[in-house]
């Protein structure tokens, strides 16, 4: 698909996701997962105290609001990428995800079968891409 994502834009994704989060505001201590779209806008954060949760929960509301046109969304994650995250977003047809931790190998190893795009480290105004890189540009 033709999703892609300005370098400038990912990079500023942590901020603009730590925004819509109320609940870590308060805590500092619960993991995020986000969709955007590609020019960087914040369409939807969920929150929950594991990664995994907050993703499903984004999926489930993504779903419910009939908004899963995956071609034009990504993911991103304020924990590790692994190898589940991969998969559910696989499943959820979006083709990106990003996070601020490392990915698992298999997780790139996944990314890499499907023509995924994973990126890893992304924080403090940098970020590793490996997989899919054309999405990225």
């Amino acid at each position: 698909n033709t999703f892609s994502i300005a370098p400038d834009r990912l990079v500023a994704l942590p901020d603009a996701v730590r925004a819509g989060q109320p609940v870590f505001r308060e805590t500092g201590g619960l993991h995020a997962a986000a969709a955007f779209d590609a020019d960087g806008e914040v369409r939807l954060v969920r929150e929950d105290v594991g990664r995994h949760n907050a993703t499903d929960k984004l999926i489930g509301a993504l779903f419910a609001a009939d908004a899963l046109s995956g071609e034009n969304l990504g993911i991103f994650v304020s924990g590790r990428a692994s190898f589940e995250l991969m998969q559910k977003a696989l499943v959820a047809g979006i083709p990106l995800l990003a996070a601020v931790g490392a990915p698992s190998s298999l997780a790139v190893d996944t990314a890499l079968e499907y023509g995924m795009t994973l990126v890893g480290f992304l924080r403090d105004g940098s970020f590793n891409t490996y997989a899919g890189g054309r999405r990225i540009g």
